[in-house]
């Protein structure tokens, strides 16, 4: 098995639900998301989803919360980490267009 970190970015995500770096796990590989940090990009406070999407449904891992003007938030990072299968991906939004970009650090084996 191969293990490779890498990371995915996402720049300007607005109020649709986006995968970040337009990242779905691959056929035969499994990812463990080792860091999720939105940075909100406006002059005022932001509320961001973020999801776990398996293919055809999204799950919350955070539901609307607050990032203040100019500061980040991280929502996967130090102890936690979030494992995605084939199919699954990470998606995020924000309830102002264009706010928010996104980064996030994986590691995928295959």
């Amino acid at each position: 098995m191969a293990n490779t970190f890498t990371r995915k970015l996402s720049r300007s995500i607005g109020t649709s639900l986006t995968a970040v770096g337009s990242y779905t796990v691959g056929a035969s590989t499994d990812v463990t998301v080792i860091g999720l940090t939105v940075a909100n990009r406006t002059a005022s406070q932001v509320l961001v989803d973020a999801t776990l999407n398996d293919g055809s449904n999204d799950t919350y891992i955070v539901k609307d919360a607050p990032v203040p003007a100019g500061s980040s938030l991280v929502i996967v990072g130090g102890d936690q980490k979030v494992v995605l299968t084939t199919n699954d991906s990470i998606k995020v939004k924000s309830d102002t267009a264009s706010s928010v970009d996104a980064i996030m650090s994986i590691l995928e084996i295959t």
